[in-house]
This record gives structure tokens, C-alpha cells and sequence, in this order.
């Protein structure tokens, strides 16, 4: 995988706001686009910065209405753009009722099939070159976070090694990265860990969903490249965050801490901080002191590079 890129469709919390969507982020992972939640106008948002609508599969954190409700109007964009490859909607136990119930109004039958998966917390979905893994966070319903792991990855091929074997530029060098062993025409057996250098682990982004700091999402984000975590209270929300069975801006820095992650971005923006979430950047960074922090907006993108 070589593309892992993140666009954020919707950044507010529980409505829109006349800055931010609701809840949806897309992720380019090489040839797939990802949806993660699917607020109401989600598809105007993919319109509005270009991540087309070629999307591979939908992972819905939990089914309150500013995380799904974009469903509906989504799946009649695609209609109406003639798709007709099948398409599945993931999400935590109920799925198949809610979505079911979403995905028919208005209409007797769908343009193309749609499958509908409930997912248990440490099961996985495997696609090519990464997978998706949920974990069961901490809201008020039964809700989901995600953890998209890439394959770890051969590596570095080292061109003048393969040269001084006698390797031929070609197939052989694609078979060697692949970790085949190849035969030269001499008759010589060239082994993958001749021309290669140690594996490299594979990239690592975590996403929470609507969440109070929790075990289990720490646990999951442990080493992760990129963590997004929903931010919705400041400081003096707290009891608030409590009732609501969300975070503030300093929990979800404190449960960046704790899984030792290499970028914060917080997202779930209660309307408050529409405009100015600096000071939920800040209080984020006082428990986060050592690594960068960053408040999602509409249309921010975050590009996970390869690991070298």
C-alpha cells in the first residue's frame, strides 16, 4: 500500500454547524476508498473536496443519527451514477436492523446489492495489503472504533546487490520484493533475503468514534502513526463529557500519551468551539507533550507516509 491518505468529510458534533459537517471521514488506501461514518450531506462533502465516490466499503462507529444518516442520500447519489458493484456497510451489532430499515426508505429496492456485516469488538475485515480491525469503545450505545492496519512490508531492495548477483532487471526483481526465491539461468538459487533489507512494519491509523477515554482504544492505538479522537468537550465541559459519554480535548491527548502515538488529530467538535478550537488544541497538547497535535477541520487531509 502505498497511498494512505485521510480527508475528513464532517467535524462537528451532533449537528452541523455553518463551518462544519457531521461525522464522516474518507480514507484513500491505494486503490480503496474507505468511508468512516456517513453524516447527513456526506455526499455533498465528497463533491466539495474531490474524493470521488468509488468507495469500497462503509464502517460505521454506532447509530446515532449524526453518524449514519448520510446513508440514505448517499446510496441514491451512487444509484443515480450507475454503480452496480456490490457495496457492504460494516458496524457494531444492530447494524442489520438500522441500516436495513435506513438504507429502503423511500425506496422498493436498491440500483446495486448492499451487504450489511455487524461487527464484534477484535474482529477483522482483510483487504488487500491492510486490514480493519473494531474495538469496542466506551458511549453511550454500543459503539465502535476502528484500527486500519497495513501488512508489514518487504524491505528496501538493494539494486547494486541484485546487479553484483547477477540478478536480470525485470520479473526476477519483482519476484525477489514479493520475497520469491528466484533460480538464475546458471543455475544459482537467489534468496529474497540476499537482496532485501529488514521488513518494515506497516503503517498504523486509528480512528475512536464517539468515546469516553477507555482501555481498550489506548490499548488499540498503541504505536499508531495517526490517531483521531473524538474531542468534543474543553476543560471546563467536563461533567458534561461525562453525562454525554464523550471526551475532552485533554483525554483524548492523555489516551495519546498513554498509546505513545505519533500524531494526535482531534475531530467531534461540540458547537462551542465552531470556530476557535485553539484552546482544545492546547489543553490536548499540555497531556500530549510529545508529539504534534492538530484540530481537524472540513476538507483537512492527512497524508500517513510509508515508514522508511
Amino acid at each position: 500500500m502505498s497511498l494512505l491518505r485521510v480527508t475528513f468529510l464532517g467535524t462537528s458534533a451532533a449537528a452541523p454547524t455553518l463551518h462544519r459537517n457531521v461525522s464522516g471521514i474518507a480514507v484513500k488506501a491505494d486503490a480503496d476508498l474507505l468511508l468512516f461514518d456517513c453524516g447527513e450531506g456526506s455526499q455533498r462533502q465528497m463533491i466539495r473536496y474531490g474524493t470521488g465516490f468509488s468507495v469500497s466499503a462503509v464502517f460505521f462507529t454506532h447509530f446515532h443519527a449524526d453518524h449514519y444518516l448520510g446513508i440514505i442520500g448517499f446510496l441514491r447519489t451512487l444509484g443515480m451514477g450507475g454503480r452496480e458493484q456490490p457495496l457492504t456497510l460494516y458496524g457494531p451489532l444492530s447494524a442489520r436492523k438500522v441500516l436495513d430499515t435506513a438504507i429502503h426508505l423511500g425506496v422498493e429496492r436498491l440500483a446495486f446489492p448492499v451487504d450489511i456485516q455487524e461487527l464484534k469488538a477484535g474482529e477483522e475485515v482483510k483487504r488487500g495489503g491492510y486490514l480493519v480491525r473494531a474495538v469496542r469503545v466506551d458511549h453511550r450505545v454500543n459503539a465502535l472504533g476502528y484500527v486500519l492496519q497495513e501488512d508489514t512490508r518487504p524491505g528496501r531492495f538493494d539494486l547494486n546487490v541484485a546487479k553484483a548477483l547477477g540478478v536480470p532487471p525485470g520479473p526476477a526483481y519483482g519476484k525477489l520484493q514479493k520475497g520469491e526465491t528466484i533460480t538464475l539461468e546458471d543455475g544459482r538459487v537467489v534468496e529474497p533475503s540476499q537482496v532485501l533489507g529488514p521488513s518494515r512494519r506497516g503503517r498504523k491509523l486509528v480512528i475512536s468514534g464517539d468515546t469516553r477515554p477507555c482501555a481498550a482504544m489506548i490499548e488499540a492505538a498503541k504505536g499508531a502513526d495517526v490517531l483521531i479522537h473524538e474531542a468534543t468537550f474543553s476543560d471546563d465541559e467536563q461533567e458534561r463529557a461525562l453525562d454525554t459519554r464523550h471526551s475532552t480535548a485533554r483525554e483524548a491527548g492523555k489516551v495519546a500519551a498513554e498509546a505513545q502515538v505519533k500524531r494526535l488529530v482531534l475531530t467531534h467538535f461540540s458547537s462551542r468551539h465552531d470556530v476557535d478550537p485553539e484552546p482544545l488544541v492546547a489543553q490536548a497538547k499540555e497531556a500530549f507533550p510529545g508529539g504534534p497535535v492538530d484540530a481537524a477541520r472540513d476538507g483537512y487531509t492527512v497524508e500517513v507516509a510509508p515508514v522508511e
